[in-house]
Order: C-alpha cells, then sequence, then structure tokens
C-alpha cells in the first residue's frame, strides 16, 4: 500500500494540506468540506460552505465542544 501524499502549504512551505469532512444539515455526508495546513503556527485554511469558498476563516479550539444530542 502507498502513503498518502497531501499538497505542500503554499502560505508557509512547512506544512502540509489535509482535507476535512462534515456532515450536512440533513446529516449527509460531505467529503473535503475543508483544508487545513498541519502546521499550528501558520493557520491557512479553506473551507466551502453553500458553495462559497472562504480562505483564513478564525480557526477554534474544538476541544471544549459540547455535542448536542440529536
Amino acid at each position: 500500500m502507498e502513503p498518502i501524499s497531501f499538497p505542500k502549504c503554499q502560505k508557509c512551505k512547512s506544512g502540509d494540506l489535509v482535507p476535512l469532512s462534515d456532515f450536512g444539515s440533513q446529516g449527509a455526508n460531505i467529503q473535503y468540506k475543508a483544508w487545513v495546513c498541519t502546521n499550528p503556527d501558520c493557520g491557512f485554511n479553506l473551507k466551502i460552505r453553500n458553495g462559497d469558498v472562504y480562505i483564513y476563516e478564525p480557526i477554534n479550539n474544538g476541544a471544549h465542544y459540547i455535542r448536542t444530542p440529536r
């Protein structure tokens, strides 16, 4: 099996851009909704929301996120 290779971040040139997925409002899986740099000092991110592309959205620490039951 060949290892997965991710593109280098064009901002910092040291981190990799990795894809993140999410779930839509109806519960459907949305693959590659966002791409973020693995270098925490860089902060580059690219997100897709409702067909629009957003760059450098604020990044929040999700460690304190409380999931609400559905």
